[in-house]
């Protein structure tokens, strides 16, 4: 079966992998130059743990290409998978656009040929209805009334985390596929053989609300997490005491994932998601008053953390700072809203001699929503970065390990502020 992924960023291109992995062919589709260009050099795009490996195996077995051409892609594939970005749009909800021009070019292709069939799988995040409202009148109107005898939509979405893409691939879960009438789908059927995972075959609607539940739950987690650990500290608690105590009831309180106190959310999906549930609510007049607060409370999590930095550092003098990790997470270079990146930010602004130390983290290998978010907000972030030999030798006023990037440090008589875990 040939696969067509259009969107060859952190999901895609993971995907891409993950399948060509099983001997699949994929053609994957991006009208960056630069993406184009890394893979067919043999690099991989972005830093994702195991990915560069599973990309060489894929490209010595030519079951993976790329290219900028989607009649390329779609020439004799059986599946197109959409992975386009959804980002925020200025009132939260989220941007629809990348979504509906792959649409009409998929259905452009799909005109011009009246005996191709094809199973079009959205992987992007977006609003309950939009498979059934935006993506299909494109087809309709663009393909003809009889575009159903040879197009089937469904929505699929991904469940992946930056750092642990590749394992979430192979053992996500769940698998949640939504159709227009709740069928299943052979052609999904055939693409998850391999994988061990409870399936839910669902309508459009339930398939696609299915990232807003999970991902505003995740920001719940780690909000509600993050507000008792400020109560603890408050009150001269152990907020590290209050979570072990905490998770300890696995029958009442789910589980320890995204419970522990300790950093901001931030990254590329939580935020955007979080805001665009919230639009959504607000449309429909649901009144979701913890979701809309989320985004508050996360930052007031950021404020907290800096005046709690400040409080670390020598008042009369510009204090010599060493961050250990940029990304939100570590093992990646996602700056995508990173918690990280304000607090630099933040110290640079009010005087501080500030270094960075982030292993997976090289300016000019930065693309996109990546590149343009880390420059508007450190335009210096070059000169910032700092090999791991000169933050092992320099000399401190405070070292704040933002991720886990400080575990890979030997750091003697400077103090450490973990922004990322139980204090």
């Amino acid at each position: 079966m040939k696969i067509a992924i259009l969107g060859l960023g952190y999901v895609g291109f993971t995907a891409a992998c993950c399948i060509a992995s099983e001997g699949r062919e994929v053609v994957g589709v991006d009208p960056s130059d630069d993406k184009i260009d890394d893979i067919a050099h043999g690099r991989a795009p972005f830093e994702e743990l195991g990915l560069q490996q599973l990309m060489d195996k894929a490209l010595a077995n030519k079951c993976l290409r790329a290219t900028k051409s989607i009649s390329d892609a779609l020439e004799g594939a059986e599946l197109a998978i959409v992975c386009v970005g959804t980002p925020s749009s200025t009132s939260g909800a989220h941007d629809m656009r990348f979504v509906a021009d792959v649409s009409r070019q998929i259905a452009q292709e799909m005109a011009a040929c009246e005996t191709r069939t094809l199973t079009v799988s959205f992987r992007s995040t977006m609003r309950p209805g939009t498979t059934r409202n935006l993506i299909s009148p494109i087809f309709a109107q663009i393909v003809g009334s009889n575009w159903q005898d040879r197009i089937s939509l469904v929505y699929n979405p991904e469940f992946l985390r930056e750092g642990t893409a590749i394992n979430d691939y192979f053992n996500p879960p769940k698998i949640v596929v939504g159709t227009r009438d709740a069928a299943p789908s052979q052609i999904m059927e055939d693409l998850h053989q391999n994988i061990d995972a409870p399936i839910f075959t669902v309508g459009y609607e339930e398939a696609e609300i299915t990232k807003f539940v999970d991902n505003s739950w995740h920001a719940v987690k780690v909000t509600f997490a993050n507000e008792i650990g400020r109560v603890c500290e408050k009150l001269g608690v152990s907020a590290s005491k209050v979570h072990e105590i905490f998770v300890s009831d696995t029958k009442l309180n789910i589980s320890p994932y995204y419970t522990r106190p300790g950093g901001a959310f931030g990254g590329s999906c939580l935020p955007k998601d979080v805001r665009a549930l919230s639009f959504i609510a607000n449309d429909v007049n649901a009144n979701t008053h913890l979701v809309d607060s989320l985004i508050r409370s996360n930052e007031a999590h950021k404020n907290h953390q800096i005046d709690a930095i400040l409080k670390r550092l020598p008042k009369s003098t510009s204090a010599q700072v060493l961050m250990a990790g940029l990304a939100f997470k570590a093992d990646t270079d996602d700056l995508r809203e990173s918690p990280n990146v304000d607090l630099a930010r933040k110290l640079l602004e009010l005087g501080h001699d500030l270094k960075v130390f982030d292993p997976h983290l090289d300016p000019s290998r930065l693309k996109g929503q990546n590149l343009s978010h880390v420059y508007s907000a450190l335009p210096s972030i070059g000169e910032l970065l700092i090999s791991k030999e000169e933050a092992e030798a320099g000399t401190w006023d405070l070292v704040i390990a933002s991720n886990a990037t400080a575990d890979r440090l030997t750091l003697a008589n400077s103090p450490v502020y973990a922004t990322h875990s139980i204090q």
